[in-house]
C-alpha cells in the first residue's frame, strides 16, 4: 500500500469510528467538516431526515474572505454559524469527519463557537 492509499485508509477507520457515535437530531444537528488541500467544508445535517439545514464553504459565491488557510477556515465557521442562526439552530454535534482536531479543523470549529454556535 503507498503512503496515500494507507492515510486514506486510517482516516476511513477513524471516521467510522465517529460516525458510530454521533448522531444529528433535529433539536441538535451534526455539523460536518470536509477539508481539502485547497477549500473547507461545513455542512448542518439532520440525520433523521437526511437534510442539510445549512452550509458554507471557502466556494461559495457570497465568500469573500481571502488570504491564509487558517483565516479562511475561521471565516467559514463563522459564515456557517450565523447561516444556523438564520434557520434556527444553535446547538449542534461537531463531526470532524476523521481529520484530526488541530489546524484548519479546530480554526472552523473556533470561528462556528464565535459565531454563537453550542458544542
Amino acid at each position: 500500500m503507498n503512503r496515500m492509499t494507507n492515510k486514506r485508509v486510517r482516516r476511513a477507520r477513524r471516521k467510522q469510528g465517529i460516525r458510530k457515535e454521533i448522531f444529528g437530531m433535529p433539536d441538535r444537528p451534526r455539523l460536518s467538516v470536509f477539508r481539502s488541500l485547497n477549500h473547507v467544508y461545513a455542512q448542518i445535517i439532520d440525520d433523521l431526515t437526511g437534510k442539510t439545514v445549512a452550509s458554507a464553504s471557502t466556494r461559495d459565491k457570497g465568500f469573500t474572505e481571502a488570504g491564509a488557510k487558517m483565516s479562511e477556515a475561521i471565516a467559514v465557521g463563522k459564515l456557517v454559524a450565523s447561516r444556523a442562526k438564520e434557520k434556527g439552530v444553535s446547538k449542534v454535534v461537531f463531526d470532524r469527519n476523521g481529520y484530526l482536531y488541530h489546524g484548519r479543523i479546530k480554526a472552523l470549529a473556533d470561528g462556528a463557537r464565535e459565531g454563537g454556535l453550542q458544542f
